[in-house]
């Protein structure tokens, strides 16, 4: 005899009307297929205050416009950084939680880039 939900003695779940499909991770957060996309891995505890640890891997995209509160790839100078993009009265700023770390304004007048914007975080260590 196989069990089917929808056909049980006794009272229906008032909960099954919120019953979700099922979750698909490829399409939704993790395809690398699209071209715009790609994975990359964190080093060390910049942004631990956003919960992105050491050796986390975020999937990037570079087709998604940067908005404020993101999570950005950008390359200052010649060093690539996992920074927050941040708005303050008007100006760009980069920043980490690290409070080591000085933000960095994103103007004309410096040598940065921003190259993607993190869309989703895989942890293979839990």
């Amino acid at each position: 005899m196989n069990y089917q939900g929808d056909r049980t003695t006794g009272f229906a779940s008032p909960a099954g009307d919120n019953i979700e499909g099922t979750i698909d991770l490829m399409s939704a957060a993790l395809d690398l297929r699209q071209p715009s996309r790609y994975p990359v891995r964190v080093e060390g505890d910049a942004l631990l205050g956003r919960s992105i640890r050491h050796g986390d891997i975020l999937v990037v995209d570079s087709a998604v416009a940067p908005r404020a509160g993101v999570v950005v790839v950008a390359s200052v100078g010649d060093e690539l950084r996992v920074c927050e993009l941040t708005q303050r009265a008007g100006e760009w700023w980069l920043r980490s939680s690290s409070p080591r770390a000085s933000p960095v304004q994103v103007d004309d007048d410096t040598d940065v880039a921003i190259w993607a914007v993190a869309t989703g975080l895989v942890r293979t260590d839990v």
